[in-house]
């Protein structure tokens, strides 16, 4: 069976530190794989608040996810605490990658990975239902963080 292997991009310009709540944890006693999909997109929320928007209005468009990747590295534990980080990449007129890497810390204080993820996202008009290009002004931002 062929694995999914994500080609991740060199260096990021976002992180953030998100927790993991009990309420992450399976009945493997680890983090489960639908609770990474939250942990993406609170780190996807939190980039676009440092970048001044919202996932809702990112000057004046809204956003879809399209498509996402997981690659699982190592396994997360109630407790541990996600250095989550994030850059945009693969951008079109109407949609962008989001590249996520989320690493813990080990005992010896080494940074180690253990999720690779990328999320297909799309401009979207809600109030339309429609999709639209990307805002000039995000485009710019988004290439500009790279």
């Amino acid at each position: 069976m062929n694995r999914v292997k994500i080609e991740m991009p060199e260096g990021f310009s976002f992180s953030t530190t998100i927790p993991v709540r009990i309420t992450d944890v399976n009945y493997g006693g680890h983090v489960g794989n639908d609770a990474i999909l939250s942990i993406i997109h609170e780190a996807r929320a939190q980039f676009f608040i440092h970048l001044g928007y919202t996932e809702l209005n990112l000057a004046g468009a809204g956003l879809i996810m399209s498509d996402v990747i997981v690659e699982f590295k190592n396994e997360l534990f109630y407790g541990e605490m996600i250095k989550a980080s994030v850059i945009a990449g693969n951008i079109s007129k109407i949609s962008f990658d989001l590249f996520y890497k989320l690493e813990k810390e080990t005992n010896k204080g080494i940074l180690i990975p253990v999720v690779f993820a990328k999320t297909g996202m799309v401009c979207y008009d809600y109030a339309n239902k429609k999709i639209i290009l990307i805002p000039e002004e995000i485009r710019s931002k988004l290439i500009n963080q790279q």
